[in-house]
């Protein structure tokens, strides 16, 4: 499958459809309860030093479970003694040692297991040899936060084992494991329907992402035409987190390529093969709704920035129309005020009651005094009507 050889099942096998639970039960098996929530401590040690990377390891033969293993020797010796065979071995933040002696005993390439080992690696899929290298980012979105949290997922694939190796709580492989456990035909296909069946449950987990993502866009939009000034930030932030997404779904759809190029070759099962192009359409659905929420957070940015500008517009407009009413109002009590200070100062002229002031003896003084004063104010009115004062 893709660029390596893989173990295959039985050619007139009927494959059916398989879809991963969305709850925390995990996968059960006679007596044993697996889960792939975190590490366990291994059997007959104790203490921090005991603590082991393992979450789950089993032998499967002919779709069933027939050996569970207590630790990666006691594995490699049970898939030792049972011919075409296939270990799955899984791992929660494991240790370097660990991760070494699968290399040494699954000859491993040591870029692969350095990559697993500091994780933050972009998903991709490598061949080295006879192994496959993939590597997955989950996706959950959290709502309250409106973020997009990625959990990092590698898997080694080789003719007779899966490993793999969690760096964070998503995705849930016990429920992967559980399902193909309670379809013995489907996991009877050998490693590579393990590979579809992690695939399918990374690629099923980004449709309520997208969908978080779409309900929040939709709140954005009324957010923006109410006004709200804290929209802007919410805006950038969720363009954001779609970007991220992309970067961790984009690589698939050239993963899945390289995983279709490979049936003819390697003679995959008919069934798996359409199973995975149905994960291809998924991831294909996936991206073209992440282009179109990345255009309609992008113009819905363009449309606040504008609606912004605008009420900025009308608020200095409206600035203007109010400084231009005080204008007009201090230009009115200004007018008024000169025309009554004239009268007021030819009045406080001739009160000062001086003794040698000629016009006091006149005759005509007092109407002439009168006389200038409305002269003098209508001059004064006429010249600030003329003006718009008043």
């Amino acid at each position: 499958m893709g660029d390596a050889h893989l173990a295959k099942g039985p050619a007139n096998r009927v494959l059916r459809r398989w879809h991963p639970r969305t709850d925390d039960t995990p996968g059960t098996h006679g007596d044993h309860t697996h889960s792939d929530h975190g590490p366990h401590i291994e059997r007959g040690t104790s203490g921090a030093s005991a603590r082991s990377g393992i979450v789950d390891s089993a032998v499967y033969c002919g779709g069933q479970r027939q050996h569970t293993a207590s630790s990666l020797t006691d594995c490699y010796e049970a898939l030792r003694d049972q011919p075409n065979a296939m270990a799955w071995i899984g791992l929660y933040r494991p240790g370097s040692e660990e991760l070494r002696s699968l290399a040494a005993e699954f000859d491993l390439h040591e870029l692969a297991v350095e990559d697993a080992i500091t994780a933050h690696q972009r998903p991709k899929l490598e061949r080295y040899g006879d192994t496959l290298f993939v590597v997955l980012r989950a996706a959950r979105y959290v709502d309250e936060r409106e973020e997009v949290e990625f959990g990092e997922l590698h898997v080694f694939i080789g003719r007779d084992f899966v490993i793999t190796v969690r760096h964070a709580e998503s995705p849930d492989l016990s429920v992967v494991r559980g399902r193909l456990e309670q379809d013995p035909e489907l996991l009877s296909l050998g490693t590579e329907a393990v590979l579809y069946a992690i695939l399918d449950a990374v690629v099923d987990g980004y449709g309520p992402v997208v969908a978080g993502i779409e309900n929040d866009v939709d709140e954005i939009e009324v957010q923006v035409f109410d006004g709200d000034p804290a929209v802007s930030r919410r805006i950038y932030e969720l363009s954001r987190e779609v970007v991220d997404f992309q970067r961790a779904a984009a690589p698939l759809t050239a993963i899945l390529s390289s995983l279709e190029g490979g049936f003819e070759k390697y003679h995959v099962n008919e069934e798996l093969r359409r199973s995975l192009r149905d994960v291809a359409d998924h991831v294909t659905q996936a991206n073209e709704r992440l282009d179109s929420l990345r255009v309609l957070l992008r113009d819905i940015l363009q449309v606040n920035s504008i609606l912004v500008a605008q009420k900025q517009n009308d608020d200095m407009t409206s600035l203007s129309r109010t400084s231009n009413a005080q204008n007009d109002e201090v230009k009115k009590i200004s007018a008024w005020a000169a025309i009554g200070f004239a009268p007021t100062t030819i009045a406080s002229i001739y009160g000062m009651n001086f003794n040698h002031m000629p016009e006091l003896g006149w005759y005509l003084g007092y109407p002439f005094a009168l006389a200038l004063m409305v002269l003098a104010g209508v001059v004064l009115y006429v010249l600030f009507k003329r003006r718009g004062w008043i």
